[in-house]
């Protein structure tokens, strides 16, 4: 049985027909204000570089800046601060009016009017102290002190010592640049072929490694610096050769770093994906591992500048540096050996020491802060 249905019924609805169907209200415009631009959350989000987020940590260090304006400092006064200087590096300065005294010790044995030696007490002739004082016109300013023509006074030579001392930064900065960069060189190239090839070629690389690591550096160099005295190399050519001596004995370190850091790297994704493109040794070697070494590599060279530094004051003050007529900061300090100037004339020799004290601080300054900033870890 048919059950019938009535219009109205719960649940039961009866169709209009097209004509008495409600016309649709129009959709609401969203607010629009012509003059306000719209935004998208990309524009307002700034991302960093791997390279900008070093140096924004670089720059949150204190030390860090500082260290950079030591450095710059240094630098902008050793290359453009003899551009103001009216000395040269081997000046000397004869234009003076200032008295050469000598004062000599005379000892003279007291007589009585006979002309006989008097005695002492115990039989021993009396004697007196005469001081000869001898004045005459200096023919080069020597050991002068600090004046309106010399800021920090002269040498015994005659030198302007500030100005020596702009001279003498470049060779100590430029010595250590050129060393530490050569020292890189070559502990990448053997680091990297021992890191990634392995087996023999590790071994053999690393025992190199060994062997110059345990040779005592400075009396080699010592014994070096007197064969080349001995055998009479010209001394404005000895600074060649303590740059080849330092680099030789230098690059071990580098390349223990390279190597440790390859090993861990050339199994990563990345270097696979390399041999199965088929890339050459080289290139997988120096474009896509050494690249990954570079931080540490960058803060090993920082805080090696400071190191070389110290060892060509060392030689310098052990007369294997620059000769004479030539200014290093080493070879300033080298060249007070007379205890008198040592202790009188604080001017000669304390200037090149602070200037060296400076340049190991601001490197290592700067060593540290590149440490930190390359860090992943790091939060500040």
């Amino acid at each position: 049985m048919e059950e019938e249905f009535k219009a109205g019924e719960i649940g039961n609805e009866v169709p209009l027909p097209p004509e008495d169907l409600p016309e649709p209200m129009p959709a609401p415009e969203p607010p629009h204000e012509p003059d306000e631009e719209v935004h998208s959350l990309a524009d307002n989000v700034r991302s960093l570089t791997p390279m900008q987020l070093v140096a924004k940590r670089f720059f949150r260090s204190k030390l860090s800046i500082v260290g950079l304006c030591i450095i710059i400092f240094l630098f902008a006064f050793c290359w453009l601060g003899p551009l103001f200087s009216p000395y040269g590096e081997e000046t000397i300065d004869r234009e003076t009016d200032r008295l050469d005294v000598i004062v000599t010790a005379i000892e003279v044995e007291v007589t009585d009017e006979n002309g006989d030696v008097v005695l002492d007490e115990n039989g021993e002739p009396e004697t007196f102290i005469v001081y000869r004082v001898q004045r005459s016109q200096m023919d080069i300013d020597r050991l002068a002190g600090a004046s309106a023509e010399h800021w920090f006074g002269t040498t015994k030579e005659g030198y302007d010592v500030f100005t020596r001392i702009m001279y003498g930064g470049r060779v100590s900065l430029s010595l250590s640049l050129i060393v530490v960069i050569l020292e890189t060189v070559l502990g990448i190239i053997f680091g990297g072929l021992a890191g990634y090839f392995g087996k023999w070629v590790d071994t053999l690389i690393m025992r190199i490694v060994d062997i110059f690591s345990c040779i005592p550096s400075l009396p080699l160099l010592l014994i070096i610096g007197s064969v080349l005295e001995g055998v009479g190399v010209d001394p404005n050519n000895r600074i060649y050769f303590m740059m080849i001596f330092l680099t030789l004995f230098g690059w071990t370190g580098i390349a223990r770093i390279v190597r440790g850091q390859i090993l861990s790297l050339r199994e990563q994704e990345f270097m696979v994906s390399a041999t199965a493109r088929g890339l050459s040794t080289s290139r997988k070697i120096f474009r896509h591992l050494v690249p990954n070494v570079m931080p540490q590599l960058i803060v090993s060279m920082t805080l090696g500048l400071g190191s070389i530094i110290l060892m060509e004051t060392s030689l310098s003050y052990l007369g294997l540096g620059v000769p004479l007529t030539k200014a290093s900061w080493g070879g300033m300090i080298n060249n007070v050996t007379d205890p008198q100037v040592l202790n009188n004339y604080l001017n000669i020799w304390v200037p090149p020491g602070i200037c060296i004290v400076l340049a190991v601080l601001g490197f290592n300054f700067i060593g540290d802060g590149l440490r930190d900033a390359f860090d992943p870890k790091s939060k500040r």
